[in-house]
């Protein structure tokens, strides 16, 4: 029963963190338009996923790997397009 409820939760937490991640594309198109963000916190954040998809290929938690990975392209984006 509990390892149902763990793979479930592993499923909600993947879906709900790659919407978070997608998230950024407001804010990168502002960015693009001329409507400036800050750049530390996408910044920051695609360091953060980049470490997490690491440490979930070497042990193999795809769901972690996979919930992570939108947020390196995402946050760098948003990163950039907020110094251009």
């Amino acid at each position: 029963m509990e390892s149902k409820f763990i793979k479930i939760l592993g499923y909600v937490a993947t879906c709900t963190s790659l919407g978070m991640y997608v998230s950024y594309i407001p804010q990168i198109l502002n960015n693009l338009i001329g409507q400036k963000s800050d750049h530390i916190q996408p910044f920051v954040a695609a360091i953060n996923c980049s470490l997490w998809v690491i440490y979930g290929i070497k042990k193999k938690d795809w769901p972690l790997a996979i919930a992570n990975s939108p947020g390196i392209v995402f946050g760098l984006f948003a990163c950039y397009t907020a110094l251009i």
